[in-house]
């Protein structure tokens, strides 16, 4: 039970490792797996896995869910990674379609090797060996690491700290890993490492005997590939250590081309012959070119040792330039005249077997030509064929014919060679006699099967023929008969859409009159079937298959009887659908006739309390106060209308419930009732709340209820034109529903603002004022502070209460202001902004100069210079 869990919890970290590895490379493509053993059954994710890691495009994957379509998408992968030099032990696709976990983590071993750890080379080793020799060299500096394999010396999590800290110092402070535990430096490395590697779970390193060596080595060629970008001058040194591999290429190749035992056949010696030309075209560039490779990198790391003052690089005794430079003086001696002797020892044994070879080769391809003719004479398929089919099986034969003939002379051919091959006693003459007699008799069977063919396509050529008439009158008759039936099965299946009773009425009179119809319809079907019948009646009588393809249609009389069938079953679905339709349009109508009654009511209401309340905002009669109370008056009854709009809203919601969407009974909708309800209850509201504001200005600046309503009398009478538009534009809200955007934005701009600015002017004139430019436009920036273009009523009202009451001093604006600062000879923006409206704060902070005084503190502003300058005391 031991090994068997320890092998499991490798197994675990194996597929958690390599899930990781996977994961890491396939978010490059926006997607990822969860189960290695689920997630690549399809073969979709692991093709995609191969075009991330390669930057090559693979044949297009099988969409399809089947089976077969996994295991197609998978041998398309598995046949990648063959072409790519890398032999698939035991790995099929059926194993990883089926969801073998050991399979599976083996073959994506194999991919890791292939693409991210096979490239990893020190000194000429493996890759594995040369990963070993790569960290133990960027750990040799470290106390307490010793890295011997790629399971127990990673354990205590020192290794992999110690080569994040080779090349990040500044990641991980190493002399502090002896204080804490082997799972808090793993834990530590696998949080700290910033490279775009995949990451181990600490406790299936620890709390594993051997962790998983697979595992391991992937992570580490993950921290490899990240850190080899920063060794250069090493990869240098790296490369002319290459030599030795050079030299052992040199050794092993120069004794095979001083071998020159000849061969028995001409077949072996074409074959040296090929492997020294795969030598010369495959083989001997690419050493060619790694031997000036090794010059280069060999000259160009001294060059960059002489120019960073550091010593020259010397290779070892035996793996100088010059002696591969004399190797390879050898293996160019070893190969001159390596291929003439084999071209001359080819000719010699092809002078041997020329006349025996020449017999085999006309034998052989006679005997392929001739394999398989006797049981494609002797086939019926002549019986289950068509017209169509049948002729060009008749021009077929005719062209077997000819070709028949045509190989008589190659057959005399094989009969001349084999008698001069008796006459020169050839010493396998016995068995080229025996192959020439079985070839001739062949031959003579060939010629009787041919003739009895003929005749039998002959005479079933004729019946098709009148079979053919009968396929043809059936296609005409039965093409529109179907046309007929598919129609009518889409008019009785087809979604109607209606609105009134009147239209459901009209479907089922077109219903009744197709209902009629069906009688005669049954008519044409029956004679329709009998031309079929007759077809059957003559296959069953001459032996031919009863399974005959009418090439003028698709349409059999299964499928004649199934759609009639269908139609018949929908006639009375139609008709109750029918009814049921009549029945909710009845419904529909009274909802219809309920919510227009109400409607028409509530609509010229709500336009007689618009108008209502127009008339009294606009009426300067009485006072103030009076004009209050007749609209406190009308919001009270407007309140108490409140029930009637929730009883226009329940009907209305029965009308959406039931998705009707017009009603010819109003010109109303419920958008319209909503609209004008909230209009009313804004305006009441609004006109109110003016009214208020108007008795508190007149109250608090000390006018007259005359004065106030002059004031109202001359910016009403310049803002007429506006007011006009607003009452417009109401009585039209219930009669244009079109106007309803224009209604909503005329209104957002009425509350902004009310007179324009050469309104304004001509208000200011028609009071007495003489303006000039520049008083009209000291005027405009106290009215108008903001540069709107806009005077409010309430702007204007300050502005005449100005004019007409007592003038204030600039030290009483100044005491104004201490009062506000509390006693400080600055204000805070913080102070105007709480203790002024918005405007006249943003007005004051915008135009105060800051306070320059020694008790200034950030942001302070000098009052006294600002009202002293706003009283023309000043110019500053």
């Amino acid at each position: 039970y031991g090994h068997n869990h320890r092998v499991r919890q490798s197994e675990l970290s194996g597929a958690n490792t390599f899930t990781a590895w996977c994961n890491s490379h396939l978010r490059k493509a926006g997607t990822q797996i969860e189960n290695i053993e689920e997630d690549l059954r399809n073969g979709l994710k692991l093709m995609l896995l191969l075009e991330v890691i390669s930057g090559e495009r693979l044949p297009r994957p099988d969409r399809g869910k089947m089976r077969f379509h996994k295991i197609a998408n998978v041998n398309k992968a598995l046949d990648y990674i063959t072409s790519k030099g890398v032999k698939l032990v035991s790995i099929g696709a059926e194993e990883i379609v089926d969801g073998n976990v050991k399979m599976t983590l083996g073959m994506i071993w194999t991919i890791i090797l292939r693409f991210a750890i096979q490239d990893i080379s020190v000194e000429e080793t493996s890759a594995k060996e040369g990963l070993l020799l790569w960290c133990q060299r960027k750990t040799a500096p470290y106390r307490n690491v010793n890295v011997q394999n790629f399971h127990c010396s990673w354990k205590d999590g020192l290794a992999f700290c110690a080569l994040i800290h080779r090349h990040r110092p500044d990641l991980i402070d190493y002399a502090k890993l002896n204080k804490v535990s082997d799972q808090q430096r793993l834990n530590l490395c696998f949080s700290s490492c910033t490279c775009d590697c995949i990451c181990l779970c600490a406790p299936d390193i620890i709390n594993t005997p051997k962790p998983d060596e697979r595992a391991i080595m992937t992570y580490v060629s993950c921290f490899y590939h990240a850190f080899a970008g920063a060794e250069q001058a090493e990869t240098a040194a790296n490369r002319i250590c290459k030599v030795l591999g050079l030299l052992e290429w040199i050794r092993r190749t120069t004794p095979w081309l001083e071998k020159r035992t000849p061969e028995n056949t001409v077949e072996a010696m074409r074959r040296k012959l090929e492997d020294f030309r795969d030598y010369r075209r495959i083989h001997k560039p690419p050493k060619v070119q790694e031997k000036c490779q090794l010059e280069i990198s060999f000259n160009t790391l001294q060059t960059k040792l002489h120019i960073s003052h550091r010593p020259a690089f010397m290779p070892s005794e035996g793996k100088m330039v010059s002696d591969i430079a004399a190797a390879w003086q050898g293996l160019d001696q070893a190969e001159k005249g390596y291929e003439e002797w084999l071209l001359t020892d080819i000719r010699r044994l092809e002078r041997v077997e020329h006349l025996a070879e020449k017999f085999q080769q006309k034998a052989a391809t006679h005997e392929s030509w001739a394999q398989g003719k006797d049981q494609l004479l002797t086939l019926k398929d002549y019986e289950s064929a068509s017209l169509t089919e049948l002729r060009a099986l008749l021009r077929k034969h005719e062209a077997f014919e000819s070709d028949l003939a045509a190989h008589q002379d190659r057959v005399e051919q094989i009969a001349a060679i084999a008698q001069e091959l008796n006459e020169l006693d050839y010493h396998a003459a016995a068995v080229i006699n025996e192959r020439c007699q079985s070839i001739c008799d062949h031959w003579d069977q060939l010629g009787t099967l041919t003739q009895k063919r003929r005749e039998a396509l002959e005479r079933t050529e004729k019946l098709l023929e009148t079979i053919d008439q009968l396929f043809l009158e059936f296609a005409k008759r039965s093409a529109p008969f179907n046309n007929w039936m598919e129609g009518a099965m889409e008019d009785l299946q087809d979604m109607f859409m209606v609105h009134s009773v009147d239209e459901v009425q009209s479907l089922i009179s077109a219903h009744d009159q197709f209902k009629a119809t069906l009688a005669e319809a049954d008519s044409e079907r029956q004679a329709i079937l009998s031309i079929y019948n007759e077809v059957q009646k003559i296959a069953q009588s001459y032996g031919i298959s009863s399974k005959l393809t009418n090439i003028y249609c698709d349409i059999t009389p299964a499928i004649i009887n199934q759609k009639w069938e269908k139609v018949k079953k929908l006639v009375p679905q139609r008709d109750g659908t029918l009814h049921e339709e009549l029945s909710r349009q009845h419904a529909n109508e009274r909802l219809r006739r309920q919510f227009a009654a109400q409607a028409n009511a509530i609509g010229p209401w709500i336009q007689t309390r618009m108008e209502e309340i127009a008339r009294c905002s606009a009426d300067l009669a009485g006072t103030l106060e009076d004009q209050m109370n007749h609209l406190k008056q009308y919001e009270h009854n407007i309140i108490n209308y409140k029930p009637n709009i929730d009883r226009l809203e329940g009907d209305h919601q029965l009308i959406q419930e039931s998705l009707i969407f017009d009603n010819k009974h109003t010109n109303y909708t419920m958008e319209h009732m909503r609209v004008g309800w909230e209009s009313l209850l804004t305006t009441v509201a609004r006109t109110i709340n003016e009214m208020e504001t108007q008795i508190l200005t007149r109250d608090a600046k000390g006018i007259s209820q005359q004065q106030l309503n002059d004031f109202r009398s001359s910016f009403t009478h310049f803002d007429r034109v506006k007011r006009r538009k607003h009452s417009i534009a109401l009585i039209l809200l219930f009669y244009c529903p079109l106007l309803l955007i224009v209604c909503v934005c005329w209104f957002l701009q009425k509350k902004k603002g009310g007179m324009e600015t050469d309104d304004f002017r001509a208000c200011l004139i028609s009071m007495g004022y003489d303006l000039g430019e520049a008083e009209f436009a000291r005027i405009m920036s106290l009215v108008d502070p903001d540069g709107a273009g806009v005077v409010t009523f309430q702007s204007f009202v300050d502005f005449m209460t100005r004019e007409t009451g007592d003038t204030e001093t600039s030290e009483q604006v100044i005491a104004s202001f201490r009062i506000l600062a509390a006693d400080k000879p600055y204000i805070l923006v913080d102070e105007l902004r709480r203790e002024l409206p918005p405007e006249q704060a943003e007005y004051c902070i915008s135009r105060m100069p800051p306070y320059q005084g020694p008790d200034g503190v950030p942001g302070a502003l000098d009052y006294t210079a600002f009202s002293t300058v706003l009283y023309g005391e000043s110019d500053l």
